[in-house]
């Protein structure tokens, strides 16, 4: 699927090819919550790094996250310098995939049967997890990843 995005000002626009469009996955680690999250987590979605096309690319920025240990994360969070909006999530580790960020799309995506709520051991005590019968929980990382929940549900291409 096509995902078209932007960022709030519409500086950024950019599209992308996604294996795994449905937005499931909602984490509430503190990076993600603080960078991304607007209701306590952020939800991230699996693209093809290579079709990622961008316009406004001078108006994108990067920031690496401070891990606990003081170590700076790999994993590239793409953001628009001029209003702040989280575009996307690249790690050079996975160099094929990408993430864009559920909140940045613009092109309607497919309603999730479920939600997987990861990270919860991270989840300050005023954010309230919104869980469903059916929905999974995790206090840290999930036991699949988003194509093996795509796939389990039908719904990978």
């Amino acid at each position: 699927m096509r995902l078209e995005g932007s960022c709030h000002c519409q500086a950024v626009h950019f599209s992308v090819e996604s294996h795994e469009p449905v937005p499931f996955m909602r984490c509430y680690c503190s990076i993600c919550r603080k960078t991304a999250g607007t209701g306590g987590f952020a939800i991230n979605l699996g693209a093809d790094h290579r079709t990622l096309q961008v316009r406004g690319h001078e108006h994108v920025c990067v920031y690496r996250a401070l891990m606990e240990d003081g170590s700076r994360s790999s994993g590239e969070r793409h953001f628009c310098s001029l209003c702040g909006t989280a575009l996307w999530l690249w790690d050079p580790t996975w160099p094929e995939l990408v993430h864009p960020h559920a909140g940045a799309i613009d092109t309607p995506l497919p309603e999730a049967p479920h939600s997987t709520h990861i990270m919860l051991g991270s989840k300050p005590t005023w954010v309230e997890a919104h869980v469903r019968p059916g929905d999974q929980r995790f206090d840290a990382y999930p036991d699949e990843s988003l194509a093996q929940w795509h796939r389990r549900h039908g719904l990978a291409r």
